[in-house]
């Protein structure tokens, strides 16, 4: 009787990194670097995330169940990621019967090719977009108009990135990196028979693309947007925004395709009702939406007669297999993370070379797109693109302990890099440490940082490979004598001895028992 060798057990293969616009040219540093040289860029971000965030606070001070909410929040979008194949599956079965259509695509190309398809099959050459998240991540629009396609960006600050061939620098305001004037130069240049004595009146400059996107709403057949949440039980897909334009995109067109990230699902309908108290206020600072828009599947005679839902993995797969790294997709796109944070305030959206940016992009981006996937990949800046303050953590309205998956990704960095400076840096100290001797000999040669220190007592340049830390910071010139010197000379054994005899004496003072009046009058 002969044997067969099976072959030992093996892990599956991992799920495939997302592509598409997850990856800058250059890493943090210096791309941060050249966005800290704008001077109105930094006026403008510090001026819109300031206001925004003194709005949100105190719109949440209202509720005096705002800590539940937020735990509700959380509860159920944990829920959801430890079932998400089964409440997908719920989706696409109850979109289906409600005579909608869904699409599965791996990753962006696959979304692209299948948003192209539909496209096609209307024959028309134009379609309206509402703000979405999800098609930019793609690059949706460069691929339609690869295709032949036109898009029409109808949310008002995704316009003015598209007139001015930019790209988005917010995740909630897109366009943060512009004032109204720099608005209405772009306008003047790039909208067809704009007056051109429009002023910088931000009323006038609305007019001016309501004017202009008011013909798209009217004759465009084909319309794609995002969605802020999909509802598993009912089928039910919902986007929430402040314009308008939403709605317009929503209920004109005859066909309506919508991209939705996998892990926008939620289970009940009832979720929505915590979802829609945390969103609005973490986001806008605001009680609620102005316009909030429900639809599910196809109603005769009623809107959109046809309806595709396209549901995008593109690396959320990648990110739901890490056990830790899988919170990130907690997130709900509000943008609180990036108005609390002090880096992002400086350097903006731009320097993260993702659609997602600020503290909850450098945790999202490497998850979805990987940290070594390209040469001296720029993902793998990202995770130290922060402070660590905390003050994300403490703004998210689902609770996602961004902080804490920073320094998770820092380790995984250490750990696929290989043998690096730092390393072998961390790995030599490490030796030095475990041999008082050597580490007395080693303590003794710092003390010769004093020469190169300056009249300050600080050391701003270090030679290579430690030029890195002195970039961004100085550092103190070492002590004339160290803790070991000190503690063995005649000032220090004094110094000690007096404190010993201190410390017994107060001890033997709160041993003696209190002497009670009535007692000594006995």
């Amino acid at each position: 009787m002969s044997s067969t060798f099976l072959g030992m057990p093996a892990a599956p293969p991992r799920s495939p990194y997302g592509s598409g616009n997850l990856r800058g040219d250059e890493k943090f540093p210096k791309a941060a670097h050249h966005e800290l040289r704008n001077d109105q860029l930094r006026r403008n971000l510090r001026k819109a995330t300031h206001t925004i965030r003194g709005k949100r606070l105190n719109v949440t001070a209202e509720l005096p169940d705002w800590e539940a909410l937020r735990d509700a929040g959380s509860a159920i979008k944990t829920d959801t990621m430890n079932r998400l194949p089964e409440l997908l599956e719920q989706l696409e079965r109850k979109v289906t019967e409600a005579g909608g259509t869904v699409h599965w695509a791996r990753d962006a190309d696959e979304a692209n090719a299948i948003v192209t398809r539909l496209v096609a099959a209307t024959g028309s050459e134009e379609v309206i977009k509402v703000k979405s998240m999800a098609t930019q991540e793609i690059g949706l629009n460069e691929h339609l108009e690869s295709q032949g396609v036109r898009a029409y960006e109808t949310d008002l600050a995704e316009l003015i990135v598209q007139l001015a061939d930019d790209k988005p620098s917010h995740i909630l305001v897109p366009a943060i990196h512009r004032n109204r004037d720099e608005i209405r130069e772009i306008f003047l240049k790039e909208i067809p028979g704009v007056d051109p004595e429009l002023n910088a009146v931000p009323a006038e400059l609305a007019a001016a693309a309501r004017a202009y996107l008011r013909e798209k709403f009217m004759t465009t057949k084909v319309a794609i947007s995002g969605a802020n949440f999909g509802i598993a039980e009912t089928g039910t897909l919902s986007v929430v925004e402040s314009e308008g334009n939403g709605r317009m995109c929503l209920t004109l067109p005859e066909t309506l395709i919508t991209v939705m990230g996998i892990e926008k699902v939620l289970p009940r309908y009832e979720d929505l009702e915590v979802f829609f108290q945390l969103l609005p206020r973490s986001s806008t600072g605001e009680r609620m939406n102005p316009y909030t828009s429900l639809w599910t599947g196809v109603t005769p005679g009623d809107g959109p007669q046809e309806f595709h839902l396209v549901l995008l993995d593109n690396g959320r797969t990648a990110a739901l297999a890490d056990s830790v790294g899988r919170e990130a997709l907690n997130c709900i796109r509000c943008s609180a993370c990036l108005n609390v944070c002090p880096v992002y305030e400086r350097a903006g959206g731009h320097a993260y070379g993702s659609t997602y940016p600020g503290p909850i992009g450098a945790v999202l981006t490497p998850q979805l797109a990987g940290m070594h996937a390209a040469k001296d990949d720029p993902n793998s800046s990202l995770p130290y693109a922060s402070s660590l303050c905390g003050a994300c953590f403490d703004a998210c309205p689902v609770k996602i302990d961004i902080p804490s998956l920073l320094v998770e990704l820092r380790h995984q960095n250490t750990e696929q890099s290989g043998r690096t400076v730092e390393q072998a840096a961390m790995k030599a100290a490490a030796a030095v440490m475990a041999r008082p001797g050597l580490y007395t000999t080693a303590q003794k040669a710092a003390g010769l940082g004093r020469v190169v220190a300056g009249r300050d007592k600080k050391i701003t340049r270090l030679p290579a490979p430690f030029d890195g830390w002195s970039e961004s910071r100085d550092l103190a010139a070492p002590p004339k004598q160290t803790f070991r010197d000190w503690f063995a000379s005649d000032a220090g054994r004094a110094t000690l001895g007096a404190a010993a005899r201190e410390g017994a004496e107060s001890r033997a003072e709160s041993a003696t028992p209190a002497t009670d009046d009535s007692e000594e009058q006995r």
